[in-house]
């Protein structure tokens, strides 16, 4: 695919991320965003619904995932490289998730930062600005290996 289609389809990609984002507080029940966004040590913990935020969260997770995923395959057209990060999405969730359970059903002033971190790494797409520089790396590295040890062939 040429390089132009690669970025257009990437750069429509993250706009769509960029709209989740935008339109948070309308397509996800979230009451913790604006509990976040104030003095959260001297305020009591708001009253919210725990089963409902922990299946939005989980949906916005899997919508940021399947972009996110989406974002490695365009950008190197490799199955390999999609299933490697799909394991890792899946690794991420079933760490995270359980710990974010646990914080929204003993949240306490002590763990509003715990709660606040580990609840953004779910909400945002963090991991794909991780994973994308270390597979353009890896992608590196390969070709160099690849041309040297080609080049060791012929002589």
């Amino acid at each position: 695919m040429k390089a132009r289609f690669r970025i257009l389809g990437i750069g429509f990609l993250i706009g769509l991320l960029v709209l989740i984002r935008f339109f948070e507080t309308s397509l996800f029940y979230d009451p913790l965003i604006n509990f976040f966004k104030l003095e959260y040590l001297l305020n009591k913990t708001p009253d919210f619904e725990a089963a409902r935020l922990l299946i939005n969260v989980a949906f916005r997770f899997a919508l940021n995932t399947l972009i996110s995923l989406a974002i490695i395959y365009v950008a190197f057209f490799d199955k390999n490289i999609l299933k490697f990060s799909t394991a890792l999405f899946l690794l991420l969730f079933l760490i995270c998730f359980p710990v974010f359970f646990f914080f929204v059903y003993t949240i306490e002033n002590q763990n509003f930062m715990a709660l606040f971190y580990v609840r953004r790494f779910l909400i945002h797409p963090i991991f794909v600005i991780i994973l994308l520089p270390a597979f353009y790396y890896y992608r590196l590295k390969t070709r160099k290996n690849n041309n040297v040890e080609s080049f060791a062939r012929k002589n």
